[in-house]
């Protein structure tokens, strides 16, 4: 199928081309590095010389390379299902999609931000979609959304609208792209986020079928409030023949799909809110009423899906955010959690914080068990939020003023969006999510709706008054389950979940806006919420509730790739009989991220105290490296967390300095390890970090480490 060029754009590092398939009044999406947008290549027309379509009659022989996509995929209610077998498999492709007609187009330049704006009609008259592709200063990516405005005199019943549709993959391809592509998706569980998988298409059984026919499908990501459980919102396609690489991200907290279509010789990829098959999502749209998608990022370059899969999170904050003026330097945090195991008390907080002094630590939080719980409540009673004076004589001011005088910050640990049975607020069921008629519970919690302004004001008083009136610096925001399929709405479970998701980004903007500067950790069960949203809503996230397993630097790897390294916090669990090997191996993984200290650290000996200041001396110099650079891997390709074998190096260069951080599991051979730096050599090693059985050495263009044992760590700051 041949495309006429409605209009092609630089911006930024890319070069937009929107297409119109021939015949049609569509429009298609392509996105190219702008380095290589003379190789771009029209699909193929119609296909012959093969038998299985020569030999059909010559009325059915019209069987083309490539078939019509569009830019934006909808699907109304009101109009009929497509065929093609896709029913309950894909909403893509739908009568609704394939009547949008191309409309025009307008390119604004605000400041340093360039928005296209294109505009789809109904062929009907019945709605108008808006399509926005921008693109900021030097950011590495691009952003696109969706606005649905509805023009008819009645109301609209939306099942899908995706944020982006990226069309025609791989561009670079005249013909079918069989054993070009790879799809790259990152799976999560609990304690074991951010897995990379690669997929060839085929193995996906995405291969065109002999006539077109068909929808073949590859639709995934997650249901419920828990938006990094199984999925990251996060995929990239890798045309392996020309070494391009698309590579995707979804911000948002609730229900999420990303999709790959097979269209013909081509490959479609879309991602948005999860549809009404997968999400349980409907939201009929009164007229004139406008719904806008969240917002999805997109990098396309030439180069490793490693490189694209890191700019595209590299949007995680807008070009020019600020953080809290605490966060200057990336300071480390102490969080009690694994201290106390849920008995923090004013004594035992001030026995911490005044061994932490000349440590560098600049937060100490304290985590679950300060609020008052029922008898029989071992841990996370929550919903009253009521200091337990036993544990803290005064309430929490006390504490809060002790630790500032002390020269740190003080925190708290809440989970203020679920109530537990023997609270009061168990029962105040009419501010409380429902299903079905009955208050959503899973498990021992049940969840404030927060569309619900009573709740805004209730925990107005319970969380904002508490930060306030205590002078805390620093809040952890727990959540640890997920709604599921949704809860009551007249329009449908899923548009029930997606208003309160809305309702808790609302809350996260109030707390940031009434405690001026404070710096708010984003946690669920660990790394249950590490999508865009939050994380720019958050100063950082708790990366995983991996606290002492051996898969740490793994984890704290994977997700290198998925959110910014300077948000990505990390455990190290200190014990008074630990090795210095043990305690290298725990500290040297922090340096993948942001470094969360916890554990015995009043019983540590002097000598093992000394390796701490040591290692927080380290990460004070590596704080920038941290902050702002790419990192390389390198390593044994180990597959198992839970019994790593093998090894594994993160680099990370940032102008004239690099970063190692290496950790060595059971053993395998080599027993000295090799890890290449970049070509660019001169450089030295000005600081590290290693336990007294290992040993290292710099030869060339490469560091020669020799692990004095299993699970091994060391960290090198190196300097050009």
């Amino acid at each position: 199928m041949k495309h006429t060029l409605l209009a092609t754009h630089p911006l930024g590092s890319w070069a937009v081309f929107y297409l119109q398939p021939e015949g049609t009044r569509r429009c298609e999406l392509e996105i190219l590095p702008a380095d290589r947008a003379a190789e771009r290549r029209d699909a193929r027309g119609l296909i012959t010389g093969r038998p299985e379509i020569d030999h059909l009659p010559e009325h059915f022989r019209t069987v083309h390379g490539r078939t019509a996509s569009s830019l934006v995929q909808v699907k109304l209610a009101e109009d009929p299902a497509a065929g093609g077998f896709s029913q309950g498999v894909t909403l893509t492709e739908s009568p609704t999609t394939a009547a949008l007609e191309f409309a025009g187009q307008e390119v604004v330049q605000e400041g340093a931000t360039t928005r296209i704006t294109t505009t789809l009609r109904d062929a009907a008259g019945r709605f108008r979609c808006l399509h926005h592709l921008s693109h900021t200063g030097d950011e590495r990516g691009l952003r696109c959304h969706t606005e649905f405005i509805n023009d008819s005199s009645g109301p609209l019943s939306l099942e899908l609208l995706t944020s982006l549709s990226l069309n025609g993959l791989s561009p670079f391809s005249p013909g079918n792209t069989t054993r070009r592509l790879v799809l790259h998706r990152f799976r999560s569980w609990w304690s074991a986020e951010g897995r990379m998988e690669s997929i060839p298409l085929e193995d996906l059984h995405l291969e065109r079928s002999w006539t077109g026919h068909g929808a073949p499908s590859e639709r995934f990501g997650q249901v419920g409030t828990m938006p990094v459980r199984q999925w990251f919102p996060t995929a990239a396609v890798e045309d392996r023949a020309s070494g391009v690489v698309w590579a995707v991200q979804l911000a948002w907290s609730g229900s999420w799909q990303i999709e790959l279509t097979r269209s013909g010789d081509r490959t479609n990829l879309s991602a948005g809110l999860a549809d009404r098959e997968f999400g349980h999502w409907l939201k009929r749209i009164a007229p004139g009423e406008t719904l806008t998608t969240p917002e999805a990022r997109i990098s396309a370059l030439t180069g490793t899906p490693d490189q694209a899969l890191q700019a595209v999170a590299s949007l995680q904050h807008r070009h020019g955010g600020t953080f809290p003026a605490a966060e200057e330097g990336l300071p480390p945090v102490f969080n009690e959690w694994c201290t106390s195991w849920g008995s923090p008390t004013h004594d035992n907080i001030l026995a911490i914080a005044r061994r932490l002094q000349d440590t560098g630590v600049r937060y100490i939080v304290i985590d679950d068990g300060w609020a008052v719980r029922p008898p029989d409540i071992a841990f996370q009673a929550n919903g009253d939020w009521n200091v337990d004076e036993s544990k803290f004589p005064g309430g929490l001011r006390p504490t809060c003023d002790a630790l500032r005088a002390l020269g740190f910050i003080p925190g708290i640990w809440f989970e203020f969006e679920v109530v537990n049975p023997g609270s009061r607020a168990w029962n105040e069921t009419a501010h409380l999510l429902h299903r079905d008629g009955r208050p959503l519970q899973v498990g021992t919690r049940r969840f404030w709706d927060f569309t619900d302004p009573w709740v805004h004001d209730y925990l107005g008083q319970k969380v904002i008054r508490l930060l306030q009136d205590n002078g805390i610096g620093y809040l952890k925001v727990d959540y640890n389950d997920t709604i599921g399929i949704g809860n009551d709405h007249a329009d449908s479970f899923g548009e029930g979940l997606r208003r309160h998701v809305e309702g808790i980004h609302r809350f996260f903007r109030r707390i940031r806006d009434e405690v001026p500067g404070i710096v708010i950790e984003n946690c669920s069960s660990g790394g249950h919420r590490l999508e865009p949203a939050m994380q720019e809503l958050t100063a950082m996230g708790s990366f995983s509730d991996a606290h002492e397993t051996r898969s740490i630097p793994i984890i704290a790897r994977n997700l290198q790739r998925l959110i910014l390294p300077r948000q990505s916090l990390i455990w190290a669990v200190l014990h008074a009989q630990d090795s210095p090997q043990r305690l290298v191996y725990s500290l040297a993984a922090t340096f993948l991220g942001r470094m969360c200290l916890s554990g015995d650290i009043h019983a540590l000996d002097d000598a093992r105290m000394e390796l701490v200041r040591q290692a927080t001396a380290l990460y004070a110099r590596c704080a920038p490296l941290i902050e702002n650079g790419t990192s390389h891997f390198h390593g044994s390709g180990e597959t198992s967390g839970d019994e790593p074998r093998g090894w594994q190096a993160v680099v990370r260069h940032q102008g004239r300095f690099l970063l190692v951080v290496v950790h060595h599991f059971e053993p395998v051979s080599p027993r000295c390890l090799t890890i290449p730096l970049p070509e660019f050599g001169g450089w030295w090693i000005a600081d590290q970090l290693i336990d007294p059985a290992s040993h290292a050495e710099w030869v060339g263009d490469c560091i020669h480490y020799t692990p004095g044992g299993p699970f091994s760590g060391a960290v090198f700051l190196l300097q050009r």
